[in-house]
């Protein structure tokens, strides 16, 4: 029981600390929350969904890798592939909408926020250099559809992101009920290193989130999808040249 005890603190402190080192834990919503007008609860939906599939899928692993009698070693290797996939996803899925969010300021488009009922927000633009008008309501309406594909493309490729995104300091914690076939041990821990690493990453998120919303820069504002598109490429880079 002492020895169970142990791993449970463990597996709290590390998924902590995992959660906190690692910038591509919260950076991602925070930045992709602001630019993309998703309220906070929105955002912290996203949050949990992934950093549940964040914990489950090392959780299947480890399962997978005891049940093939895989020695530590070898799941280590593994999740270290796994990590370099996921770190260049990211960076790469950064690279990418950082060169649409500079396309479109460079263009001098500028954001209309329009709010549903529901509390979801939806961004709109028009170009400076031509002469139409705003779009009027019923037009935003109209354009929805294209904003809701665009919505998912988004959330899903962060969704696979974190599929792929190991949770390294787990594999060894669950080993050890393992071998002793203890399989409340194994959920035991899972369930703790789940919990603090996803609320560890929710509560960074919401302040990120609100500290974030009160900048009120209007280079800012043009340019929020080409800095966001940067601070994922930063994370994703950080991830896989710093070990984070």
């Amino acid at each position: 029981m002492s020895s169970l005890n142990v791993l449970l603190v463990s597996a709290a402190g590390l998924g902590l600390l995992h959660t906190l080192i690692g910038p591509d834990h919260y950076l991602p919503f925070i930045v992709l929350g602001r630019a993309e007008g998703w309220p906070l609860r929105k955002t912290l939906l996203w949050t949990f969904v992934c950093g549940l599939a964040h914990v489950l899928s090392s959780v299947v692993v480890g399962a997978l890798g005891v049940a093939l009698g895989w020695a530590l070693s070898r799941m280590e290797q593994f999740e270290g592939v796994r990590g370099t996939m996921a770190g260049w996803a990211l960076a790469g899925f950064g690279a990418l909408y950082f060169a649409w969010g500079l396309w479109r300021g460079w263009r001098g488009q500028h954001v209309h926020v329009h709010r549903h009922a529901d509390g979801t927000i939806h961004t709109h633009s028009h170009d400076h250099d031509k002469v139409a008008p705003a779009p009027t309501h019923e037009q935003a309406v109209h354009e929805e559809p294209d904003h809701v594909r665009a919505h998912r493309r988004t959330v899903w490729t962060l969704f696979i992101i974190f599929v792929l995104g190991p949770c390294e300091p787990l594999i060894p914690l669950l080993i050890v009920p393992a071998a002793s076939h203890s399989f409340w041990g194994v959920a035991l821990v899972a369930t703790v290193f789940g919990v603090v690493t996803i609320s560890t990453m929710m509560v960074t998120v919401t302040l990120g989130y609100l500290g974030l919303g009160a900048l009120r820069v209007q280079f800012l504002e043009r340019y929020v999808h080409a800095l966001a598109g940067a601070t994922l490429l930063a994370a994703g880079l950080m991830t896989q040249l710093m070990g984070l």
